[in-house]
């Protein structure tokens, strides 16, 4: 191993010891007090949202494999997020780095990037951005850190302080220390299988629900069984679905998969505010529709437990999108109705 790949290593792990874990934030639910629910606050790392652990573990494992040494270029086929945590990491190293975005990433997230001294190489397909960023790699001799077939492999999930060793230990002392369910969105899949391998792994009954956006393949893929589907365009909601099956999504980890509509995902976040006196972004509101179908579905069943999902980004990400009602206007989404409903569920049981 090179000298300076060894320091870069050492840096990486520096940072990880400068940061402490991210916050378990219970919302007691006044409708059902049978019902714990948890967010794992992931806006709080020093990127800002739960892809800084993906964009740590993705460098350590180029590093590691060989593929990123002294000078290497980082090109990366990102919606946002992902690309923000590694402008971050890559500007740690001293090395230059490119996100592919799709054109309509958030003005917000391109200037992260950039203060983080990133550059974005903007493409009007969603889908060629995989494409783009292979020819990207291959022209400036860099290194394409693919996260959508990297991530459920980058990541150590069997413990080693990984998202869901850090969840059941901070469950420990709480009532339903183990939660029935755990639901988080699928961009690359990473998370999803990082969850499903853990509980696995340790022998707990917690069950593992994706959420999924309008447009994206992941809902059809996992109910029909096909891996090749196919959609034009983005999600909607950043961060997560895919107009492709990403290699990362290992559907047999996971025990459930929720369509959710993209004006409930944007009403969640304005409700969300409402009651726990913060912006959330859209993922985090995909998230809490998938929590409410699973606790009205228990509740019916007359069961009680805990239910862990995510809080992953920070809604000042979206001040020009989703928490502006003139851009809901234009996009014909009346979060009015499912404000209502979301109130309904929470303090009155009604779903």
């Amino acid at each position: 191993m090179s000298h300076w790949v060894s320091q870069a290593i050492r840096h990486i792990e520096a940072d990880f010891n400068r940061s402490s874990d991210t916050h378990l934030i219970p919302l007691v639910l006044p409708a059902f007090p049978q019902f714990q629910l948890y967010f794992k606050d992931e806006s709080t790392h020093p990127t800002g949202s739960l892809k800084h652990r993906l964009a740590r573990s993705l460098f350590l494992y180029g590093l590691c494999n060989g593929w990123i040494t002294e000078g290497t270029t980082i090109i990366e086929a990102s919606s946002g997020s992902t690309a923000v945590s590694e402008a971050y990491f890559a500007r740690l190293l001293g090395l230059p780095f490119i996100a592919v975005m799709p054109l309509g990433t958030s003005v917000e997230k391109i200037r992260a990037i950039e203060f983080y001294g990133g550059r974005c190489h903007l493409v009007a397909d969603p889908a060629l951005i995989y494409e783009e960023s292979r020819r990207l790699a291959h022209e400036l001799k860099g290194h394409y850190m693919d996260q959508f077939t990297y991530a459920e492999r980058a990541t150590d999930w069997r413990g080693n302080n990984n998202i869901a060793d850090t969840i059941f230990r901070q469950m420990a002392l709480e009532p339903n220390p183990v939660p029935d369910w755990i639901v988080c969105g699928a961009g690359t899949g990473g998370t999803s299988a990082t969850f499903g391998r853990y509980v696995r792994y340790q022998r707990l009954d917690t069950r593992i629900c994706v959420v999924d956006p309008e447009n994206s393949v992941f809902y059809d893929s996992y109910y029909s069984g096909e891996t090749d589907c196919r959609c034009e365009g983005g999600s909607g909601v950043e961060g997560i679905g895919r107009p492709r099956v990403e290699p990362s999504f290992i559907p047999t980890v996971v025990d459930k998969v929720i369509r959710v509509p993209n004006v409930a995902s944007y009403a969640a976040i304005h409700f969300l505010e409402e009651v726990m006196g913060r912006k959330c972004g859209g993922s985090t509101g995909t998230n809490f529709y998938g929590v409410c179908e699973l606790i009205a579905a228990m509740a019916a069943e007359g069961k009680s437990g805990s239910v862990v999902t995510l809080l992953c980004d920070d809604g000042n990400r979206y001040l020009n999108s989703y928490y502006d009602s003139e851009w809901l206007e234009e996009k014909g989404m009346n979060i009015a109705p499912w404000m209502e409903r979301f109130r309904l569920f929470f303090h009155q049981g009604q779903w």
